[in-house]
């Protein structure tokens, strides 16, 4: 029996005609799933390889797909962290003409892992207080555009390693609404339903005995309220101050940006009096540092690890810089004799482990500790092999598509330290 298969897609990949549709997803071979860690799901999802990549497919009815398909559409225009919709699938049917469930298909978000698999064996409260903190970031930043999400959780998030903390990404849109602006109700539901959600995911964790026993499933639930609310006034929250106090304006700017947000309109009314000043941040986007270091670089990362990419980049231009050379001329040269040879230092069979902003970042913080146990200033060239042998090496793979071992890297590469007082140094691995 034909079928007229319909695949609708911004992007059309044409291999998605070479998956099996007309089977339960259930019963796809193993040929075309993609073994990697998932969340909890009220829908049937697994993960399957296409064009050298991993997608995610949902099984769900044909009006959620195509809703939910169209919301992370706008949502990735409107800058949010989510995951990447590719594809509907709708008119599926069975050899034998039996109607099966439409299809969303989006593609997986490498070096990202589901709350369950952020351990391998129990879950620490300081773990947990983090992907609650980066959770509590995203649902801001939601409610700051005016998402509301309807169903907040950590299964519905995947988190990604951002030097020391965690980045968290919007997975589940099936039950999000936009609206040109929240209540304080709706913000209020959402915050209560995460504290809910987050509750219950610990508590079944606590019941496998999977989390640390000084863990408190309802303390780290309602960290989420605190850390909400705070960011939320840090965020949106009016000030009033002398006049004579007007460097507090750049102070509070200061501060959102240390939080990862920058201003795009700040609203300043004095009173009649002139005596005192009120400021309230109008419009503000995530990203400070991100932006920062792709304008300098050219480099895409999470917030934290722009952050600490840029500490890099002032001490090296503290070191080396000179005054005829602006600053993208000199982010430019701390790219291609700091970040770029370390990078390519890396062994390739170990380059799925970590995203390369993640690694420079955890290689520049095992050299602070090296350091500090030495006593001493160790050069970048020797804590970047003790990095990769005693740690990189020891780690699980967090990219999704990881390339057979082919050997280390062995030739010679030109590498600049920024805080060594060797000018130069040649590096193996």
């Amino acid at each position: 029996m034909t079928t007229s298969l319909n695949i609708t897609s911004a992007t059309a990949d044409p291999a998605l005609l070479d998956l099996p549709w007309q089977l339960p997803l259930d019963d796809w071979a193993d040929e075309y799933i993609a073994a990697l860690p998932k969340g909890i799901s009220r829908h049937l999802v697994r993960f399957a390889h296409l064009s050298g990549h991993v997608i995610a497919i949902k099984e769900t009815t044909d009006e959620m797909a195509k809703r939910e398909y169209e919301m992370l559409r706008t949502l990735q225009r409107l800058d949010v962290p989510c995951v990447d919709p590719l594809a509907v699938v709708t008119n599926r049917r069975t050899d034998d003409g039996d109607v099966l469930n439409s299809a969303l298909v989006t593609r997986h978000l490498k070096f990202s892992l589901p709350y369950r698999a952020l351990f391998s064996q129990q879950l620490r409260p300081d773990t947990a207080t983090r992907l609650v903190d980066a959770l509590a970031v995203l649902l801001v930043r939601l409610h700051v555009i005016g998402f509301f999400w309807g169903d907040v959780s950590l299964s519905n998030t995947l988190f990604r390693r951002d030097a020391g903390a965690f980045a968290a990404y919007l997975v589940d849109a099936e039950t999000g609404q936009l609206y040109d602006g929240l209540s304080n109700g709706q913000r209020e539901n959402d915050l209560e339903i995460a504290r809910v959600n987050i509750a219950g995911e610990l508590m079944d964790l606590e019941a496998g005995g999977r989390i640390d026993e000084e863990l408190d499933p309802i303390t780290v639930s309602n960290g989420i309220v605190a850390a909400y609310r705070s960011l939320w006034k840090e965020l949106t929250g009016s000030e009033s101050f002398s006049s004579s106090e007007r460097w507090r304006i750049n102070e509070r700017v200061d501060r959102l940006n240390d939080l990862g947000f920058d201003i795009e309109e700040l609203a300043i009314k004095t009173t009649e009096g002139g005596t005192t000043v009120r400021i309230q941040p109008k419009v503000v986007d995530a990203g400070h540092h991100q932006r920062r270091l792709l304008r300098l670089t050219g480099l895409d990362a999470q917030e934290n690890q722009a952050r600490r990419l840029l500490n890099d980049l002032d001490s090296y231009t503290a070191k080396y810089g000179r005054k005829a050379f602006d600053e993208e001329m000199l982010a430019h040269e701390w790219l291609a004799k700091v970040f770029e040879p370390v990078i390519r230092a890396i062994p390739r069979d170990l380059k799925g482990k970590l995203e390369p902003a993640e690694i420079f970042h955890q290689l520049l913080e095992h050299r602070w500790y090296m350091s500090q146990a030495q006593n001493r200033d160790v050069p970048l060239a020797e804590a970047l092999s003790s990095y990769v042998e005693d740690i990189l090496r020891h780690r699980r793979d967090e990219a999704t598509v990881i390339e057979p071992p082919t050997g280390a890297i062995t030739m010679a590469i030109e590498v600049q330290d920024a805080a060594s007082d060797d000018e130069d140094w040649r590096l193996k691995v």
